[in-house]
């Protein structure tokens, strides 16, 4: 399956594109969007990140699109920008009648680190060596929308029926099982 994470921004937008294959994922690319670098308005930052989303879509045809669910910000008109940003995002998946999931911020830390209050750096280096990415990205939403397709990954390849104990687990799940 093919995921494109996004980590919305209106200043800076990420994105990131993996194949996952069960437990395995393999890097197809990433990036940011610097709207805020190229247009000062408002209105045409949104139209490049709508843009520039939407060839990314074309370019890399993904099965499926998961974002970043919105974080409580003290200021209220960053929260708007924010709120604007990831709505053209999603029109942009949505237009081209893509699956849509979304995870809080902590839902992603968690997946990615273990930790659900990891700081951008662990979500970066357990990204980076997940996909064996060796340089260091310049920002931090690059990483972040990698994190977002992890996690995303993780999520849907949870088994389909619990148990109530690890034979329970085994037994249904023979190919979730790493033989050391």
């Amino acid at each position: 399956m093919r995921i494109l994470g996004i980590d919305p921004g209106s200043v800076v937008c990420g994105y990131g594109v993996i194949d996952a294959e069960g437990n395995k994922f393999t890097l197809v690319e990433y990036g940011v969007i610097e709207a805020k670098k190229k247009y000062a308005d408002f209105p045409k930052r949104l139209k490049e990140i709508h843009i520039r989303i939407a060839e990314e879509i074309k370019r890399t045809n993904p099965d499926e699109v998961a974002l970043e669910t919105m974080f409580y910000a003290k200021n209220a008109q960053s929260l708007m920008k924010l709120s604007h940003a990831r709505a053209v995002a999603l029109l942009a998946a949505a237009m081209c009648d893509l699956p849509i999931a979304e995870y809080s911020p902590k839902e992603v830390k968690k997946s990615v680190t273990g930790n659900g209050n990891a700081g951008k750096e662990q979500v970066s280096f357990m990204a980076r060596n997940l996909l064996g990415i060796k340089e260091s990205p310049r920002f931090f939403d690059a990483t972040d929308a990698l994190g977002i397709a992890i996690c995303h990954a993780m999520k849907m390849n949870l088994p389909k029926s619990g148990g109530k104990s690890w034979e329970d687990f085994i037994k249904k799940n023979p190919d979730r099982i790493v033989k050391i």
